[in-house]
């Protein structure tokens, strides 16, 4: 259920609103907005009547939510939620680009990198270092070596990082070097690693499952969230149809039906959304004119000799291209990409 507190209600009041859910049987998530605090109460609906939290004092409503979702849903928190790392906003105006190559293969190649993306006007620094692989015989990735580049190089460049977590085991060494915690599409049901990410207090990128629907995408989210965790940002990088053209069937729609139900920012990742060096620009300016709050880009120094995703990273020239288009399209929809020295 979700109570709505009325605008002014004290703190007595909230507490024992609190106090009360609890007595029925209800895990309480609290939500402080500009205005009014929401209560969302996770538990038993059965021969609950909402006009016994209804009638206390400083309730203005108390309804029954019908999802499953119940934290991740935009009745929890009808404004959105943004959140803030470092000065950066997710869910805010501005569109944040976070960009990179799909594994970090050296000091070299991560240092470039940053470079390019920084330069262009991304605010955050995406790199692979615990990687999964559909073969065994890939390459895995540097571990925490190449974390502690990803970390210099964005240190150097004034950006935040994101990176991929694949396992409850390497959560406690990432919180050392990540301040994103990135889940990949494979994990989305692993449901072990998202309770594990509900202790954690930093905030996690969450990606739609291959060949999951929005509504398990949102309840992945209420995995975290049911543990405490509410800094959750979701993120559509395409789904598997019976097209071959594309290497996943980038879904738009998911953009604004996923706002249209959650309050959670929404990012887009173009490049694993079509697989193809040569659509991930038209899809990127697709997914800010239907109202994604962020993209996530494949850059990397020289895309034709990258370990891995060489096909659908953009190299420093067409990055650039992309965020100059950006910054045209984004005013149209009310909304900013970031400048350099701006």
């Amino acid at each position: 259920m979700m109570v709505v507190m009325h605008e002014g209600a004290t703190e007595e009041q909230v507490e024992a609103v609190i106090e009360r859910m609890v007595e029925l049987g209800f895990t309480v998530h609290r939500s402080t907005g500009v205005v009014h605090t929401v209560l969302g109460g996770v538990g038993p609906m059965d021969n609950f009547e909402p006009e016994v939290i209804e009638m206390m004092s400083g309730v203005q409503e108390c309804r029954r939510i019908g999802s499953a979702y119940k934290l991740a849903s935009r009745h929890f928190n009808p404004h959105g939620t943004v959140i803030e790392i470092g000065g950066v906003r997710f869910g805010g105006e501005e569109v944040v680009v976070m960009a990179g190559p799909c594994s970090v293969e050296s000091e070299e190649q991560i240092e470039r990198a940053a470079a390019i993306i920084a330069a262009a006007g991304g605010r955050v620094l995406r790199g692979g270092s615990l990687k999964p692989r559909q073969s065994p015989y890939a390459k895995p990735g540097l571990g925490e070596a190449g974390l502690k580049l990803l970390r210099a190089a964005a240190d150097r460049h004034g950006l935040l990082v994101a990176s991929e977590v694949m396992e409850n085991s390497e959560i406690p060494s990432m919180l050392n070097y990540v301040d994103i915690l990135q889940v990949g599409s494979r994990n989305m049901v692993n449901v072990n690693l998202l309770r594990e990410l509900g202790k954690v207090r930093k905030p996690i990128l969450l990606k739609r499952g291959v060949a999951s629907t929005i509504e398990e995408l949102l309840m992945a989210a209420e995995h975290v969230m049911a543990g405490g965790n509410y800094q959750v940002i979701l993120c559509e990088r395409g789904i598997r149809t019976f097209e071959t053209y594309t290497r996943s069937t980038m879904d738009i729609s998911a953009i604004p039906i996923l706002h249209k139900l959650s309050h959670l920012p929404v990012f887009a990742d173009p490049s694993h959304g079509t697989g193809r060096r040569d659509k991930v620009i038209p899809m990127a300016r697709a997914a800010v004119a239907a109202g994604a709050d962020g993209l996530m880009i494949e850059v990397h120094p020289d895309p034709d000799h990258a370990h891995a995703d060489g096909a659908h990273a953009l190299n420093a020239e067409q990055f650039s291209e992309l965020m100059t288009q950006l910054r045209r399209i984004a005013p149209a929809v009310d909304r900013t990409v970031h400048s350099v020295g701006i």
